[in-house]
């Protein structure tokens, strides 16, 4: 099966969304399909017998135009008012303003009169019709259908001036929901415009510009004071002070200098830097995000669904009932052009973008506001899952703590000298992703202790690992490690006492099961922990828990620290997976939040996965359905802070749309509105819910 990404042109609203679908049901070797208005993209699987150029042949035959490239934003050379849909709706609404006059301040007969009414028709509707009658074509009729059917019916009954003004509103209303739409566009596309397209490429011996596709990873880059990284890469050499906010969210600019790691995205603000890449574009952090918010809306929230199951049951059956309205009472009171009338006002008042098109514009603003804030939120359905957390585990390594462990002591037993005990663990630990264990190869730099080759190296999940050096089998980790190869003396077991009481996480090194060696290591509670979970307790979460796989009393005085009064010690990876389905079934959502790289199942088995620190770890960024790009723990409020936003705005739109249908629909039924007054409240509903849903962009 291969994957084809279009991108629509003028896909602002859910019937366009409808007619492509109409398309893509009846083609043969179509596996499935996810279709996104926010960004304006098709994604099909299909067979490899399907070319794409026969996709986007087909969607031409829906008046749309798809395009495997996105179009590019070019330089405006014209005002907007020069836009032909503008221009055709100036003339249709001149039009009506000289009939208006001529009918009603100069006494002109109406039947002279139409002929200025129909010129207005034809100009202002020309653009929607035509969409109009390409739906009703491709037997998927939307809201321009009923536009075009209820001119022709108002025409039919002689009211020219009705039908003049229902094109002219519901042309207005169109363009106004298609800007409202390129709003929230212009936010994504904002991300997309923190890369520049170009990179300045030092290539034997040169300085060349090349366009940014063509930039290799291990290519080394010039970024002069004041531009934009174009890619993530290291500094090899000159130091800056970088502003990180676009990526990260953070407000003050850090140094940076040679050895440290830079991001996509970043602004340059003094020195001149050159960076080695090591990412192409797409893999680099700021790709990612981009990627994701653009594919966000394909992971729904209840919300959205719903939104899409009503429109597509709704629109048909108001269809009907309408046809039923102009066709069945006439039979009895023989009274036609009155229910005709009545079926066509409420052929076009029951119908609207509006509840299809706030919910979606409602999630991809609030995550286009995450994204400002260094905040990943990968789709509608984490915002719903956020917005109703109750409680969150923590690790305690990376997540509560800085994550930048420190040694501070080390113990040799027996025979043995510390330097044989940091040489064998650093030796050990050179093949190990825990966190500890830069803490301890940082140690080995800084002692100058020369790595020993190893062999037979393994890794044991949440206890540490073995391995062979000089032919003896060693093994480096946890205190329950030693508990399963070997056992304490007890001057060892007083020594390993009393560093715990002190909080410190303890390394243990042991020769066959000989314990030789003890590393103690303290990492210090992130200066934020403390107000971060006071803020969630003001928003009602009311389980807080520290899960970890370090010891009760370093655990404890974490907990303390921080502010967390329940929190579980020596976990192994499955008992966090364990934990956290006991929290599952005391609170109604638990989130876990961690690093994405040790915890990954119990992220997996949360309801919702937040990962800590995704600016420049993959694997955070793969795991975590919310990523906070920065180490940042006040970003956790703020998440939930604005997911339970978004979730009340979509219930508001959701509310409003709804309740405007059910006052226009029976007041329809009883003869009580007309065609304008109908479509006019029926568009500024539908417009009150977009621009209350677009209020989600700020702050």
């Amino acid at each position: 099966m291969k994957e084809t990404t279009l991108y629509i042109k003028g896909m602002d609203c859910e019937d366009e969304a409808r007619l492509i679908r109409a398309k893509l049901d009846g083609m043969k070797g179509i596996e499935g399909y996810e279709i996104n208005i926010i960004s304006g993209s098709l994604l099909v699987r299909h067979t490899p017998s399907v070319q794409p150029e026969s996709i986007v042949r087909a969607i031409a035959k829906t008046g749309l135009v798809a395009s495997a490239k996105k179009e590019e934003k070019k330089p405006d050379t014209k005002s907007w008012w020069q836009e032909p849909i503008i221009l055709l709706l100036s003339i249709g609404g001149m039009f009506i303003l000289l009939s208006l006059i001529a009918e009603h301040a100069l006494g002109i007969s109406h039947e002279r009169v139409r002929v200025i009414y129909a010129a207005a028709v034809f100009s202002g509707g020309y653009y929607p019709a035509k969409m109009g009658i390409v739906a009703l074509i491709n037997r998927a009729p939307n809201i321009r259908t009923l536009m075009v059917a209820g001119a022709a019916g108002a025409i039919s009954l002689g009211l020219w001036e009705e039908a003049a003004l229902l094109v002219l509103i519901y042309s207005l209303g169109d363009i106004l929901e298609a800007f409202a739409t390129n709003r929230v566009r212009g936010a994504v596309k904002a991300l997309m415009g923190l890369a520049p397209k170009e990179a300045h490429v030092k290539r034997d011996g040169l300085e060349v510009t090349v366009a940014l596709e063509d930039v290799l990873a291990g290519d080394s880059i010039i970024v002069k004071p004041g531009e934009r990284l174009p890619l993530d890469g290291i500094i090899l050499s000159g130091s800056s002070s970088i502003d990180q906010s676009p990526i990260t969210g953070e407000s003050i600019p850090v140094s940076k200098s040679a050895g440290q790691e830079v991001f996509a995205g970043s602004i340059n603000q003094m020195g001149s830097l050159e960076v080695r890449v090591t990412k192409p574009f797409n893999d680099t952090t700021l790709g990612k995000i981009i990627h994701y918010v653009e594919v966000a809306e394909t992971k729904k929230s209840g919300y959205q669904r719903f939104g899409e199951k009503f429109g597509r049951i709704y629109t048909p059956l108001m269809f009907l009932v309408s046809i039923f309205v102009m066709i069945v009472p006439p039979l009895f009171s023989g009274n036609w052009n009155e229910w005709f009338y009545r079926g066509l006002v409420l052929l076009v008042v029951s119908c609207s973008c509006g509840i299809a098109l706030s919910i979606p514009v409602s999630v991809v603003a609030a995550i286009a506001n995450a994204a400002r804030h260094g905040v990943l939120i990968k789709g509608g359905a984490f915002i719903e899952s956020a917005s109703r957390v109750t409680a969150i585990a923590f690790d305690k390594t990376g997540s509560l703590t800085l994550g930048k462990p420190v040694v501070t002591d080390i113990v040799s037993f027996g025979n043995w000298s510390t330097v044989s005990v940091l040489s064998i663990a650093a030796s050990i630990e050179t093949r190990s992703e825990h966190i500890l264990a830069d803490a301890v190869l940082r140690k080995g730099e800084e002692k100058g202790i020369s790595i020993k080759e190893i062999k037979d190296f393994k890794a044991i999940a949440g206890l540490g690992a073995t391995a062979t050096i000089d032919g003896v089998p060693y093994s480096i980790g946890s205190t329950k490690l030693l508990d399963k190869t070997g056992s304490y003396s007890p001057e060892e077991k007083e020594k390993i006492t009393e560093l715990e009481s002190e909080g410190k996480s303890l390394i243990l090194l042991s020769r066959e099961d000989e314990l030789i060696g003890a590393i103690a290591v303290r990492d210090e509670i992130r200066p934020e922990a403390e107000e971060a979970l006071n803020s969630l307790k003001t928003l009602g979460v009311k389980g807080l828990v520290m899960l970890t796989g370090d010891n009760e009393t370093v655990a404890k005085v974490i907990a303390k620290k921080s502010g967390i009064t329940e929190y579980k010690a020596r976990l192994l990876p499955e008992e966090k997976v364990a934990a956290i389905k006991t929290l599952k079934g005391r609170y109604d959502t638990v989130a876990m939040v961690c690093d994405g790289v040790n915890d990954a199942p119990a992220m997996v088995t949360s309801d919702l996965g937040i990962a800590m620190g995704g600016a420049g770890t993959d694997v955070a960024v793969e795991t975590g359905d919310i990523v906070l790009m920065s180490d940042d723990l006040s970003k956790i409020p703020y998440v939930i802070g604005l997911s339970r936003r978004t979730v009340n705005n979509m219930r508001q739109n959701i509310t409003i749309s709804l309740s405007i249908i059910a006052l226009l629909i029976p007041v329809a039924l009883m003869g009580r509105i007309g065609l304008v007054q109908g479509l006019l409240i029926n568009e500024i509903g539908g417009l009150l819910v977009i621009f209350n849903a677009l209020r989600l962009l700020r702050g």
